[in-house]
């Protein structure tokens, strides 16, 4: 099975992800974990990776799809897996041909978005993880981002859950609504 995750920064993509592949046996791919690792690299592209990321950028589609197409095209994804933060534009969603069973979408308010992202500023956890910068995430998951949800929606296969519920309740509804 091949499952793409969307929903807003903090929404539970990467929670659900791991649940999923877990239940599942299919592996979980998170595009920001993809681009956080390259960030680090001290070549021209990890340099732009890590700018571009910490400023609250998307990363161009010339560049992302290219990356997410390499990353499956392993072998550990012959049979299926789960992709978080992939696509994110309409863009990359039409020119994406690897393939997509369902598109679920855990719908989170910005309020309630930023209530979970703040801890995880205070924590430190991510270099590009600011209120500014979290911020700018959110416009861009709207102004970007959610024409990809009417999109999967006219080709039949978006799944919506209501992401502001308990995390086990969140994925006994995905699980049922995939099968």
């Amino acid at each position: 099975m091949k499952l793409i995750l969307v929903g807003i920064q903090g929404s539970g993509k990467s929670t659900q992800g791991n649940l999923l592949s877990e239940k599942l046996g299919i592996p979980y791919l998170s595009s920001g974990h993809i681009f956080r690792q390259m960030a680090q690299e001290k070549t021209p592209l990890g340099r732009y990776m890590k700018e571009t990321l910490n400023a609250g950028f998307l990363i161009p589609d010339e560049k992302t799809i290219p990356i997410i197409e390499e990353y499956l095209s392993k072998p550990e994804y012959k049979n299926g897996y789960i992709l978080d933060g992939f696509p994110r534009t309409p863009a990359q969603a039409e020119q994406f041909s690897n393939g997509v069973d369902k598109v679920v979408y855990l719908k989170v308010s910005d309020k309630e978005a930023l209530w979970r992202l703040s801890g995880r500023v205070e924590e430190g956890i991510r270099e590009d993880n600011t209120l500014q910068a979290i911020r700018k995430r959110i416009q861009l998951f709207h102004d970007f981002t959610e024409p990809i949800i009417e999109f999967y929606r006219q080709k039949g296969n978006l799944v919506e859950v209501d992401g502001e519920r308990d995390i086990t309740t969140i994925n006994a509804e995905i699980l049922e609504k995939i099968a």
